[in-house]
């Protein structure tokens, strides 16, 4: 739970921090810092990737991974329930900025690939790292949250605490059952994912990577490596 406690309180600085410095924090500085945070995250995302022991384990996972995802469009998906989230709130909240901070930050912080892939790193190796790059990515992006839509960005850490701790829970009891090869190259799977992400941070690709639909690769290698070990048994 370190690193969701992490993510709490750098969302609660940073939304502190807009309050006080209003429009101080410019448009020029916040993408400045966003450069910077796209070449660590993408550091980050390499190191998990290159632990892989079983490369053709992470190309067909991230292979079937993605035409699943794409299939399902989860991207779309979660992009629509953020959507009626903030349609249904906003509503009954009338023109409130409070709702409209809330809203937008609870799901630009909880619907994406580094909260769920941050979170099962949290909970199966007890890697920090993800969550802890996503939660400086989020400490930033809170300045200029509370600086224009004031105190309801704070609010946000409630579903962030929610959503972030009960995964890297679940994880948590789930991992001792997977084996350290399956974790292993879950890891590196989301590793590639992670990779995604930082190139669109760094705003490389010309057309955005739709980095929601590769998330089914993450949990492939539970089925891949059992169903490649017991091939292997039986022409061995």
């Amino acid at each position: 739970m370190l690193g969701v406690l992490i993510n709490v309180i750098l969302v609660l600085v940073g939304s502190i921090l807009g309050l006080l410095l209003k429009s101080r924090f410019t448009q020029r500085m916040s993408h400045a810092v966003m450069t910077a945070l796209g070449l660590c995250t993408l550091g980050i995302g390499m190191t998990f990737l290159l632990g892989t022991e079983d490369t053709l384990c992470v190309i067909i996972c991230m292979v079937i991974g993605v035409l699943m995802g794409e299939w399902i469009n989860i991207e779309r998906r979660m992009e629509k329930a953020g959507e009626l989230l903030r349609s249904k709130l906003t509503r009954s909240g009338g023109s409130s900025r409070f709702v409209e901070g809330f809203v937008s930050a609870t799901v630009l912080y909880c619907v994406g690939a580094m909260a769920i892939n941050g979170s099962l790193q949290a909970g199966l190796n007890h890697n920090y790292d993800i969550l802890i790059s996503k939660s400086i990515l989020d400490g930033v992006s809170a300045i200029t949250f509370s600086a224009a839509m004031g105190m309801g960005t704070a609010f946000s850490v409630i579903p962030i605490l929610i959503y972030e701790g009960g995964m890297t829970l679940l994880a948590g009891a789930v991992g001792p059952y997977l084996g350290p090869e399956v974790i292993n190259e879950m890891s590196a799977v989301g590793g590639a994912i992670i990779v995604g992400i930082s190139l669109n941070m760094l705003e490389l690709p010309k057309e955005k990577i739709r980095v929601g639909n590769m998330l089914p690769a993450i949990f492939l290698p539970i089925a891949y490596l059992p169903l490649v070990n017991w091939l292997t048994g039986l022409t061995g």
